[in-house]
């Protein structure tokens, strides 16, 4: 791996009597998406203002792209997008309005800031409303307007902070697809939520931060494989053969042996809705296992494929889930 985009080393923030973060180390590769998961009052917002030079910490290093950030480093600051949880928009002035006045103090020039207006509201899909009042905004687009203006001046990282907070459900699944293109441009993201499903999504690699302190960070894969949890195959039937009884124990019990010595089939379960296969991965053993039940002469009425994730690995690592 080249230089790093960011590398956080051994963040410590306090207030008062309390540590915020806590000895907190990560680094972002170019190009690469990272999300920091946790509750609220975990630390993230925290975590991220000393990135952006916010907050000096009181221990600790923050370095962007080889410049070492402090709360006066201009250079190191000019690589960085800023997205907040909070709205930095004027509200009297149309989208196009605004990004000109964001623009302008980030010190781009007229030529380029056109330019550069034009292709943030493409990005953000808000185009065909570039000349609206931001007034007349739902609050999805003033969120996407809000990622634009992170994006004007072509950072190098953008951080962005829970920037889905608030918004309906189909507002949320546009931002998040605006999230993805940046990923797929080559734009290095810090990104930090506390919905796993956000996570799973965009990530490339996750550090779960609880009470200050990163307890654990990796791919989704490698976080799931932290717990010993796998893939869950739920075959049901139109009859109850899956069943508990003793016909499930008798009549299908060749059956069981059969998808259990399957390679990749760890354990086979049966239940009232159907038979539960767990398997490393689900994919190499799904073709055998519906092939030995539709042997087996059982009518099949439905499949699912159930994969471990964040959640259960938050359970596992703190001992609740992740919103209690």
């Amino acid at each position: 791996m080249g230089e790093p985009v960011l590398e956080c080393d051994g963040l410590v923030r306090r207030f008062g009597d309390r540590v915020a973060v806590d000895d907190v180390s990560f680094r972002i590769d170019a190009g690469e998406t990272y999300g920091l998961l946790g509750p609220n009052g975990s630390g993230k917002t925290t975590t991220i203002s000393m990135v952006v030079g916010i907050l000096s910490p009181n221990a600790g290093s923050v370095v962007v792209a080889g410049r070492p950030m402090t709360t006066s480093a201009t250079e190191a600051k000019r690589l960085v997008g800023l997205v907040p949880q909070e709205l930095a928009l004027y509200e009297d002035l149309t989208a196009r309005e605004n990004l000109r006045f964001f623009g302008r103090l980030q010190g781009l020039g007229r030529g380029r800031l056109r330019a550069r207006i034009d292709d943030v509201l493409e990005t953000v899909g808000l185009v065909d409303r570039a000349d609206d009042r931001v007034q007349e905004f739902s609050g999805g687009m003033k969120r996407r307007i809000n990622i634009a203006i992170g994006l004007l001046h072509e950072p190098t990282l953008l951080v962005l902070d829970e920037p889905t907070v608030g918004v309906d459900p189909q507002s949320r699944n546009q931002i998040l697809d605006s999230i993805h293109r940046l990923g797929g441009v080559g734009l290095s993201v810090l990104y930090t939520t506390h919905y796993m499903e956000e996570a799973e999504r965009l990530c490339d690699r996750i550090g779960i931060l609880d009470q200050g302190i990163l307890i654990a960070e990796g791919t989704k894969a490698e976080l799931v494989s932290r717990i010993g949890e796998h893939d869950t195959i739920v075959i049901r039937g139109d009859a109850p053969e899956f069943g508990d009884g003793d016909q499930a124990d008798g009549d299908h019990s060749l059956l069981r042996r059969e998808l259990s010595v399957i390679p990749g089939v760890r354990a086979v379960h049966g239940s009232l809705r159907g038979l539960e296969v767990s398997a490393d991965r689900a994919g190499p053993v799904l073709g055998p296992v519906v092939n030995a039940v539709a042997a087996a002469g059982i009518p099949i009425a439905g499949i699912e494929v159930r994969e471990p994730n964040l959640e259960a690995v938050f359970l596992e690592l703190t001992g609740r889930a992740l919103r209690d």
